[in-house]
């Protein structure tokens, strides 16, 4: 694993806090950590995405979604199995897990389902009317009149 010092940029930019935040978590996440659960990312509208998690063998009271400071956080904490069971073959992961995602600017959750194993984030993007794109009119200036003086040259 590399370490990457970004404190050069840090000083070298003004007004990016974003983007050097972004690229620590980028660089600081362990990639291979990442793998469960699996996940899909579909954009449902010009301004809407649905996250859907493969959560096989938890139900709704083992999972959480929280939203945090633009970060939704999805938990799963399965409950402890009946100790009297004696599997043959235990090929349905079961393990805790924690799977962040980072929300853009006025992106908010709308809703969640959990359906044969898939948890379904809806998510939309919601920008303020102060925010969006306005058209100015531009008003017509009168005409102005100038008045022609007819002068003879004296010499």
């Amino acid at each position: 694993m590399r370490n990457f010092d970004l404190t050069p940029l840090y000083r070298a930019t003004v007004g990016f806090d974003q983007i050097a935040e972004l690229m620590d978590r980028a660089l600081a996440s362990d990639v291979g950590s990442q793998t469960y659960p699996p996940y899909n990312i579909e954009k449902t509208d010009d301004d809407a995405w649905r996250i859907s998690i493969a959560v096989a063998g938890f139900s709704d009271h083992d999972l959480s979604i929280e939203v945090n400071d633009r970060n939704l956080v999805v938990t799963g904490r399965k409950a402890d199995d009946d100790k009297t069971r004696k599997y043959l073959h235990r090929g349905i992961a079961t393990r805790a897990f924690e799977r962040r995602f980072h929300l853009a600017d006025h992106v908010r959750v709308t809703g969640a389902s959990h359906v044969d194993g898939m948890l379904h984030i809806d998510l939309v993007r919601e920008v303020p009317e102060a925010l969006k794109p306005r058209r100015i009119a531009i008003a017509k200036s009168p005409a102005t009149d100038t008045d022609v003086v007819d002068a003879k040259s004296v010499n």
